[in-house]
């Protein structure tokens, strides 16, 4: 069981990292930096390109949310590491689908970017219902690298 803390403080137990934050652009910079000292305190090798995978993907996901939940106040954020697998989740109250970007143009390749960059490390990405059944969460799940405590 997770314990929420207050809004944009973290709730941890063990490997697990829940926050919310406001869906503002300054957002997207204070979820990377709190998800930089989750990835710290979870083991992870800050100078490691699967360190920075995980940090582009939880930036890529708040800008998204920021840019498109218009009828969502705030996101939370899941940092979440299991044995073998590194579990990042943004979730919001918008329920409107995810419309997969047309290839002629360049805005919309966000979610292109976080498979790739998902695949690259073994894993995929997910739209789910929110955990409340309101809304929506992106879920991005990764095969944690050989060697990771």
């Amino acid at each position: 069981m997770t314990v929420k803390g207050p809004s944009g403080q973290a709730a941890v137990e063990g490997r697990k990292h829940v926050w919310t934050v406001p869906l503002v652009p300054g957002s997207v910079r204070a979820a990377r930096e709190r998800s930089e000292r989750s990835l710290v305190l979870f083991g992870l090798e800050s100078s490691s390109a699967f360190f920075g995978a995980v940090l582009l993907v939880v930036s890529e996901l708040v800008t998204n949310a920021v840019r498109h939940a218009q009828h969502s106040p705030d996101a939370e954020v899941t940092l979440h590491m299991t044995q073998h697998l590194l579990v990042v989740s943004v979730g919001d109250l918008d329920s409107r689908p995810i419309m997969p970007a047309d290839a002629d143009r360049t805005a919309g390749q966000g979610l292109h970017l976080v498979a790739d960059v998902a695949r690259t490390f073994g894993g995929d990405v997910r739209i789910e219902p929110s955990d409340s059944g309101c809304g929506k969460a992106v879920v991005v799940r990764f095969v944690l690298p050989e060697g990771t405590p």
